[in-house]
């Protein structure tokens, strides 16, 4: 008997459900997309409604060789691309290359790659979603339109490689912006005053608030100054107090976004690294003992939903391994944005009895870490919230001064047992072990008074995290495009990172201003929210997708033929280092890559040396106690040496770290080891201790 053909995106995924499903089936790869636009050229008939070409990828031809291969023989073919307009579309155009009638029950899906879920979307096969693969359609000549374009004037006027983009020019422009603000900012300045008071047998710290009943500003010395001068030889007692209690709740289990964020924030990933690791947990990893198995539900989603099963298995671990007081009598429900499309679950375990502790060995530590990122926070979700006791304490002076002390003690700690959100911002202050037994009429004794001058700071710049939030608050793209979308303005060299931070460069404000100036509607905020509120209408069957790219075409085209009569030809001027080309002694110039700024020859393409920045690592030489640097050899290896060269000649292939050998008390380094686990080893042949150490962050972290 024939086999049944099922077809999915990508080869780890095809293992996994390929040892689901046994035998009676084969299960092929398309590799992503089989079809698109072609490079070459529009590729979108504007003269007759907008329809699009597509030909066959380059480098695709071997795969729909083999899939057709497989298909002419196959009693039954099923396209199981991934469950969004994305998969939708390239299923779609599968069964336009195979010959299938797109209105025959040949498209299954399902959100976990799991034997059961996979299992049940075999049996319950529908007819493809052309409101899915409309929107989809929409959404990529909408951005050709623009990108092929916007571009070619781009290469014109300032130089060749660039790009302009729907989604990519707002989120550039929106860093420009930012910066823009921090260079204008005008720090103000402000004060504060803490006291130290001694209250019968304890001691608080209370910060001044206010003067006569009336909050007060303090906006430079003298306003200080005054304060304290009316608190020498004052008297002073505790005027009010106010117990109460604080509940802290969980936060719902990850979207798309959410994760991105999260994974900058305590990993230190890149939003496209943790969408890359993300793919790799959900389309199967080798679990020992198990086999290939698919760790995490689909992970491009915008919706908190957790379905009934898994909200009842982890209900019952909660029970089982935390007690009955970590466990709400309901499980907690979470809401989820206006704006989304919830057609998936939140991104959580397939099966929450799997433990990061227990499948560690199998995983990489990449694939470690953020599994257990994204188990411990759906664990958390469905946990009781944290409470804490709460002290105001409000401190008068006989002079009409008042100083304010707050404080908490943690009671319970609930879902904080498992796992707690981190912020862009200042982590939140520890709770204290007790909190001081007062009462109202209490005397206070000053034991110390402290002024601070304080400058009010700038917005600070978009962290990868902090964009992504943004985009997602204002409407800017959905899901599966925050990843792409930041790799683009950083490879095109319009941002760079920085600490980081995300920093536009030269190039970047220069194709920014030109942006703003004539293609105003394309960066336009509100635009491009509309923008995506009308393709999710398409998705809805509400809308027709032609007619929003007529409607958006013809304003585009007559702004289109202004630019390229009234844009001018800009000229980029390279800044000049200090620093002499090692080939032709030509003073290098700074250049910038996705990776950041280098140095490079100015007589390129005549000479093409380059050179790294050298970076400060943080580390004191061994030999002189000067600062360490990371370099690059001629041949691309990294090294570190001192700053002193060449008066000091000390290097390092391997990391240098801060810590010195417990055992000998000499110089330790970097290693990794196997599952990449991390080291810090003694470089002293006759000791060679090592400490295995916990990654706490990113790579500038382990340093």
């Amino acid at each position: 008997m024939a086999n049944k053909l099922v077809i999915v995106e990508s080869p780890a995924k095809a293992k996994t459900i390929g040892k689901f499903l046994g035998r009676g089936y084969k299960v092929e790869a398309s590799q992503g997309h089989v079809r698109d636009m072609p490079k070459s050229q529009l590729g979108v008939d504007v003269e007759n409604g907008f329809e699009p070409k597509y030909i066959t990828i380059r480098g695709r031809g071997e795969i729909l060789n083999k899939i057709r291969k497989e298909a002419r023989s196959a009693s039954k073919i099923y396209l199981a691309t991934d469950p969004d307009r994305e998969g939708e579309a390239i299923s779609w155009h599968l069964a336009n290359v195979l010959g299938i009638d797109e209105n025959t029950a040949c498209r299954i899906e399902f959100h976990e790659v799991t034997a059961k879920a996979v299992k049940a979307a075999v049996k319950a096969p529908r007819t493809i979603n052309m409101d899915l693969v409309n929107a989809q359609q929409a959404r990529r000549v909408l951005d050709r339109l623009i990108g092929y374009k916007i571009s070619p004037l781009l290469w014109q006027k300032i130089k060749k490689g660039l790009s302009a983009g729907r989604v990519q020019s707002v989120a550039a422009k929106m860093i420009c912006d930012r910066e823009n603000e921090i260079e204008i900012f005008v720090p103000e300045e402000y004060w504060s005053i803490d006291a130290k008071f001694r209250i019968g047998h304890a001691t608080i710290s209370a910060r001044f608030t206010g003067l006569d009943g009336e909050k007060a500003e303090l906006s430079n010395k003298a306003d200080a100054d005054a304060v304290i001068a009316r608190c020498e030889g004052a008297q002073f007692a505790v005027s009010a107090i106010k117990r109460s209690e604080r509940r802290k709740y969980p936060t719902a289990p990850f979207t798309t976004s959410n994760l991105q964020q999260e994974a900058s924030r305590k990993l230190g990933f890149t939003t496209q690294k943790t969408m890359q690791i993300a793919q790799q947990l959900y389309e199967g990893v080798e679990i020992a003992g198990e086999g290939s198995q698919g760790l995490v539900t689909y992970i491009r989603t915008d919706s908190t939903r957790t379905a009934d099963e898994a909200l009842e298995a982890v209900r019952a671990l909660i029970l089982d391994g935390y007690g009955e007081a970590f466990l709400p009598e309901k499980p907690n429900v979470y809401k989820t944005r206006k704006s989304a499309q919830d057609a998936h679950e939140a991104i959580r375990p397939t099966d929450i009895y799997r433990r990061p502790e227990n499948i560690k060995a199998s995983l990489s530590r990449d694939q470690y870490r953020l599994y257990k990122l994204i188990y411990d926070r759906f664990v958390s979700s469905q946990m009781t919230p944290a409470v804490y006791d709460t002290l105001g304490v409000d401190v008068d002076s006989s002079t009409g001064a008042r100083f304010h002390f707050n404080g908490q003690k943690l009671r319970f700690a609930g879902f904080t047992t498992v796992y707690e959100e981190s912020t862009d911002d200042s982590p939140e202050e520890a709770s204290a072990k007790s909190l001081p037994d007062l009462t109202e009429g209490m005397q206070a004794t000053m034991e110390a008074i402290d002024p601070e001058q304080h400058f009010t700071q700038p917005p600070p710049r978009y962290t990868e995290a902090s964009l992504v939030r943004t985009l997602e608050e204002k409407g800017i793209g959905r899901p599966s495009t925050y990843s792409p979308t930041i790799s683009t303005i950083i490879n095109r060299g319009y941002v760079a990172r920085e600490n980081k931070r995300l920093i536009p460069t030269e190039l970047g404000k220069i194709v920014n201003d030109m942006m703003c100036k004539h293609f105003p509607n394309i960066v336009d905020i509100t635009f491009t929210a509309n923008m995506e509120e009308a393709l999710d209408e398409v998705e809805a069957g509400e809308l027709e997708w032609h007619r929003i790219i007529a409607e958006f075409y013809g304003p585009f085209e007559e702004t289109l033929e202004k630019a390229e009569q009234n844009i001018e030809k800009v000229s980029i001027e390279d800044q000049v280092s200090d620093i002499p080309c090692e080939k032709c002694g030509a003073m290098m110039v700074y250049k910038m890559s996705r990776y950041g700024k280098f140095l490079a020859c100015p007589n390129f393409p005549n000479c093409r040396h380059t050179m790294a920045l050298p970076k400060n690592i943080n580390v004191p030489c061994p030999q002189c106690g000067a600062e360490l640097l990371e370099r690059v050899s001629r041949k691309g290896r990294k090294f570190y040496g001192c700053e002193r060269y060449p008066e000091c000649d000390f290097v390092s292939w391997d990391l240098p770290v801060k810590e010195t050998c417990p055992v000998c008390g000499g110089r330790m380094v970097l290693k990794r080891g196997a599952k990449d686990t991390l080291f810090h080893v003694c470089v002293n042949e006759t000791c060679r201790h090592r400490v295995q150490i916990e990654n706490g962050g990113s790579d500038d972290a382990e340093r």
